[in-house]
Order: structure tokens, then C-alpha cells, then sequence
């Protein structure tokens, strides 16, 4: 844990971030990632400007690995600064509180009595907080049924017209002539996808760094969905922020499918996982996508287009073709995994504070000792009474001090 806060902290925060999504979804007015799309946007024509004006045209004239220099440098400013900033403020509050780290040792029972303290809860309280209001920031579990529900309600109606609309607003597929179950498709593999990248991904970093891991995965993230295009504008200028999306997120997408297959269709999940995933061109939206797929058992992936030009993709899945009932069975699959997870760390901190205690018992039993063994050296120091001489004892007198007749000797 490099947040250095116990597994069951982390799971009650978690908890604490997942409700407050819940509760009031995205901001309506400004939300912190389109804040941070317009900033990547800024960054990347002036950074990027000749291939900017080349996006219309291939650049036939570009040597390889042009532009990987620049596409390094534009993450680095658009990224580093944010993350740096909770950073700094979460360093500050915990060397306030005496800590350079809240120490895996201090259990969740502890957390009444330090918020009793004043002085401590004055600087544990906003730790707390700033934690939660991170994650809050980078989940989007409502987002996903916000954006997916509003489609299925518009195919029940039969309105392709509006479904189609609002299909495009969460894929990159032309959808302008798409069927009922293209749609349902599409939105089916967005939640499987975006599952991964907007819930597990962020709850992973969050469990290994606090709340800048999850913002340092949310931030790496879109600006791969950004700039992780291979068209001649982010052929080498993104190349960055793919390579980085992929080394982070290598981990999640496996255990976000692992996820998929337990609760859903195991066997499916795994026969799908592993002779469709390594055919997929990402390397982690394979195994997250061909699992879930396997998982609700639906046929997914196969054709497509995109900007006018059918793209016929590898299989996803087995089963069925997806329909409109799919896309809630797809959302409460994703729902079920969060839940999950956050089970799994709050199981994760009870089996961390059994092990610190056990460690902490030889180490209470050993200060007992020392304790004992300086009261018995300091015993000769007291003053003693003066003993009375004893009359000799004839062979025949029976000895008092034998084994049975001393106290606490067992007969």
C-alpha cells in the first residue's frame, strides 16, 4: 500500500466514494475530467501542431518514433501537476498528524478515539475526506447507467431514432444505421469496457495508492481515449499515453475479467477469455471484454464501422446476439464486481488487523517480563526482617519443607 493506509480504512473509503456516485453522479456543471480533456486539448496543439494539420492527410514524409519525444512531454505537463497537487496536501496533513503514513498497525477500531482527539481529528478528518472526495471524482459506476439506461428506455419504445443518438455519445462507431441489436451491442461492450476503466481500474489504484492512484489512473486513462489513436495525427504523438494506459491498467483489466467470470457464466468467461482475448488488438480490453461477454453469454464484437468503412473485428463472447435487456444485465454485472471489490478489502483489512495483533501480543507479552524481571531485581534493595536463627531438627522430627508443604508447588 503506498497511500500506507490499512485495507479496511481503505475499504470504508471506498465505500464512502461508491455511495456518494451513487448518491449524486457526475457533476452537472462541471465535471473534473472535461476540465482535465480541455487542458490535455490545450497541451496537445501546441505540442502537437504539425501533425494537428496533417490530421486530414497521412504524414508519408514522418521518420519512425517522430513525435514520441513531444507526446512525452504533453503527459507529463498535463498529468504530474494534478497529481502532484493532492500529493503535497495529503503529505502536509499527515506529517500534522505525527505520521508520515496512517500505519497499517492502527486498527479501524482506533478511528472514534483519534477523531476524538482534537488535535488529531483536525488533520485526520480532511486526510479522510480528500481521499474520498478523489475517488468520488474519478468513479463513474451512475455515469454508466446514466448514459446506458436512457438507451434501453428508447429501444422498449421503439424510438431508433433517439436510441441511435445516444449510442453515440458513449462509442466511436458510426451509429447513424444501426440496427436494435447493433446498439444493444454497442452499449453492451462500452459497459464491459468502461467497466474496467471507469470502476476497477480506479478502485485498484485507489487500494495501492489512495486517492492519487485512482486520479493518476483516470488522468492516464483519458488521455489514452484521447491520444492513444493510431491515425496520422497521434500515430507517434500518442504513443505515450498508450504505452502508459496499458502498463497500468495491465493488472486491473485481468482482475476486472476474473471479476466478470465469477459472477457470471464461468465456464463461458473462461473458454471465451482465453481463445478470444489474445485476438483482440488492445491487450486489456481482450480479456476484459471477451470475459464478459462469456460471462453474460452474448455474442459481441464482429462487424462494425467506423467514419463510413466496415471493420470487421474478432469475435467476443458466445451465445445469443445482444438485446435490450442486456444492457441492465451488463450494468449490474459491473454493479455486483464494485460491490465485490469492496467486500474483498474490507476482508482484506479484518485479516491485516488479525496479523498486527498477533504480532503486537509477543511484543505486550516480552514488556510484561522486562517489567517483572526489574521488579525482582530491585526486590534486594527493600528493607527485610531480621530471620530467627533455627533449632536443629532431629532425624526424627519430620521436615516442614518439603514439596507438598511449600506454597504453590504442586503436590
Amino acid at each position: 500500500m503506498l497511500s500506507g493506509i490499512p485495507f479496511a480504512w481503505l475499504g470504508l473509503l471506498a465505500l464512502a466514494g461508491i455511495a456518494l456516485d451513487m448518491l449524486l453522479g457526475e457533476p452537472r456543471r462541471w465535471h473534473p475530467l472535461v476540465g482535465f480533456g480541455n487542458l490535455a486539448n490545450a497541451i496537445e496543439r501546441r505540442l502537437n501542431q504539425g501533425a494537428a494539420q496533417a490530421a486530414s492527410q497521412p504524414r508519408t514524409n514522418q521518420e519512425p518514433g517522430a513525435g514520441r519525444p513531444a507526446g512525452v512531454l504533453a503527459w507529463c505537463l498535463a498529468v504530474l501537476p494534478i497529481v502532484a497537487l493532492p500529493c503535497v496536501a495529503l503529505v502536509w496533513l499527515q506529517t500534522q498528524l505525527g505520521l508520515t503514513a496512517l500505519a497499517a498497525a492502527v486498527p479501524i477500531t482506533a478511528l472514534r478515539e483519534l477523531l476524538a482527539e482534537p488535535t488529531t481529528a483536525r488533520f485526520l478528518i480532511p486526510t479522510l475526506i480528500l481521499h474520498v472526495v478523489l475517488l468520488y471524482a474519478c468513479l463513474g459506476l451512475r455515469s454508466l447507467r446514466d448514459h446506458t439506461k436512457p438507451i434501453s428506455t428508447a429501444l422498449r419504445d421503439g424510438d431508433l431514432a433517439t436510441a441511435r443518438k445516444l449510442t453515440s455519445y458513449i462509442v466511436s462507431r458510426d451509429t447513424a444505421d444501426a440496427s436494435e441489436s447493433d446498439l444493444a451491442k454497442a452499449g453492451v461492450e462500452s459497459l464491459l469496457e468502461n467497466g474496467n476503466d471507469a470502476v476497477f481500474g480506479t478502485l485498484f489504484w485507489f487500494a495501492v495508492a489512495g486517492g492519487p492512484g485512482a486520479l493518476l489512473f483516470r488522468l492516464a486513462n483519458t488521455l489514452d481515449a484521447m491520444w492513444g489513436y493510431r491515425n496520422p495525427r497521434f500515430n507517434h504523438f500518442g504513443w505515450a499515453a498508450a504505452r502508459i494506459d496499458d502498463v497500468l491498467n495491465w493488472i486491473p483489466a485481468r482482475l476486472t475479467a476474473c471479476s466478470y467470470a465469477l459472477l457470471g457464466n464461468r465456464r463461458l468467461a473462461w473458454q471465451c477469455w482465453r481463445s478470444q482475448a489474445p485476438a483482440w488488438p488492445s491487450p486489456n480490453a481482450g480479456p476484459v471484454m471477451a470475459a464478459g461477454a462469456g460471462a453474460l453469454g452474448l455474442a459481441l464484437g464482429r462487424e462494425a464501422t467506423y467514419d463510413g468503412v466496415p471493420e470487421v473485428r474478432p469475435p467476443l463472447g458466445m451465445g445469443e446476439p445482444a438485446k435490450r435487456e442486456d444492457l441492465g444485465r451488463a450494468w449490474r454485472l459491473v454493479w455486483r464486481g464494485a460491490v465485490l471489490w469492496v467486500a474483498l478489502l474490507l476482508f482484506a483489512g479484518t485479516m491485516q488487523e488479525t496479523a498486527a495483533n498477533k504480532r503486537a501480543a509477543p511484543a505486550t507479552t516480552t514488556t510484561e517480563s522486562l517489567k517483572t524481571d526489574q521488579q525482582n531485581t530491585a526486590a534486594p534493595n527493600t528493607p527485610t526482617t531480621p530471620t530467627t536463627p533455627q533449632a536443629p531438627v532431629s532425624p526424627a522430627t519430620p521436615r516442614t519443607d518439603t514439596p507438598a508443604n511449600i506454597p504453590g508447588v504442586a503436590r
